[in-house]
């Protein structure tokens, strides 16, 4: 993409009403805009973003045999009164015109939604296990929006839902899940910190956490130095300092940002909406039910909150908008730009008619991986001039070697 033709604009001057840096940082590089508070529009550069984000979900998903689909995010009232859920705090209400009280609600979970769909094709043992997911808009009535991304009304949200005959095989999936989900933080860039947390009144036992350690976090967790177990304060008996239950290490406090979570749901949601299944002797039973969710926008925030530096972000290059960030300085790099598209790679070329310290800043507040200039001085040498993001030291490389060289940095 040419940088001319982009219609967002960096900003100098961090917004007076954003505290966080994801809000921040993401706001003066043209990534989001805010709405409202808890509510952003994702503009092009962000957009990639959470499309590589999304990607790398599905891929995992696909992996452990989730299938995609899409559901409503729109709900009449039933749902969530057949689970007692209408109540809740977060609920969105909506009312029908020509009515005073609400009967529908905008999409806050979809437990209820999946049950009762599974209730119309689940008959048999045989059509178990089977596992089903989305990715799709959440509304929470959040009474704290904050801290940009991270606490906000309106969010993107992949659940995954799973169907089984026993608690047996529903946990041999959540260790599976479990897993994935690991892999899925690890690709964006992320170590999580996998967290024993509080269960509800919809699940089996305890749920888990994926925890980032970020002093920007909400949340406290005690997590082990040795062995890395973990429990989220709400429920912990640990105390900073004490020696692990599991290995004897030494159990420090640190501040987290929650990217996931799993749930144990076993058959509440299948009571509520009589999903049940006939095992092999012809008993019917009640289906048992696990759930999984991770917050897009959250990871994105998150990455952000951990990689960026006084000049901007440093985006990992799994998730970055675009892989190299050329820059041309009273020079023509369309010949270069051109190459680059046609060999596959994913390029911002910075075409603008501004100075050349310009261009570095908005380079350095976008932090694509590899920042790629092209000047007369280079040019004079069939060279250009490549820098990391993460990295100080800039490198001439000839053009003739540049392919090489670029595959040897993406792919490290």
């Amino acid at each position: 993409m040419r940088q001319s033709q982009l219609f967002t604009k960096t900003i100098k001057e961090a917004p007076k009403d954003e505290v966080s840096v994801n809000a921040n940082l993401l706001t003066r590089a043209g990534f989001i805009y805010k709405n409202s508070a808890g509510i952003y529009s994702f503009l092009p550069l962000g957009w990639r973003v959470i499309q590589k984000i999304a990607s790398i979900v599905r891929q995992e998903m696909n992996a452990i045999g989730g299938q995609e689909m899409f559901m409503t995010a729109l709900h009449d009232k039933h749902y969530l009164q057949a689970t007692g859920r209408w109540g809740v705090d977060v609920v969105f209400k909506v009312a029908e015109a020509g009515k005073k009280e609400p009967t529908f609600n905008l999409s806050w979970t979809h437990e209820e939604i999946i049950s009762e769909i599974a209730a119309k094709y689940i008959n048999s043992y045989k059509d178990l296990p089977f596992s089903v997911y989305q990715i799709q808009t959440k509304f929470r009535n959040e009474p704290r929006a904050k801290s940009g991304l991270l606490r906000g009304r309106e969010f993107l949200m992949k659940d995954l839902y799973s169907f089984h005959t026993s608690e047996k095989n529903l946990f041999e999936y959540y260790d599976l899940v479990a897993k994935s989900y690991k892999k899925i933080f690890e690709r964006c860039g992320l170590a999580s910190v996998y967290t024993l947390a509080a269960g509800g009144d919809f699940t089996l036992n305890n749920t888990h956490e994926f925890q980032v350690l970020c002093d920007a976090g909400e949340d406290t967790i005690y997590v082990c130095e040795k062995c890395g177990y973990s429990e989220n304060k709400e429920i912990t008996k640990l105390e900073d300092g004490v020696e692990c239950p599991k290995c004897g290490g030494l159990i420090k406090e640190k501040k987290s940002i929650e990217v996931g979570n799993i749930f144990p749901l076993g058959t509440k949601y299948s009571e509520a909406f009589n999903l049940k299944f006939s095992d092999e002797n012809g008993v019917k039973k009640y289906v048992v039910m696990g759930s999984y969710g991770i917050g897009l926008g959250r990871v994105m925030a998150t990455i952000v909150e951990k990689f960026y530096d006084e000049k901007g972000i440093i985006w990992p290059k799994e998730v970055a908008p675009f892989q190299v960030h050329l820059i041309e300085i009273k020079s023509s790099a369309k010949k270069i730009y051109e190459d680059l598209i046609k060999a596959g790679v994913e390029v911002l070329y910075d075409d603008r008619d501004k100075s050349a310290g310009e261009k570095f800043a908005d380079a350095d507040l976008i932090g694509i991986p590899i920042r790629m200039v092209v000047s007369e001085k280079t040019l004079k040498e069939d060279s250009v001039e490549i820098k990391e993001r993460n990295k100080k030291e800039t490198k001439l490389v000839m053009l003739r070697s540049l392919a090489s060289e670029l595959e040897a940095k993406l792919l490290s």
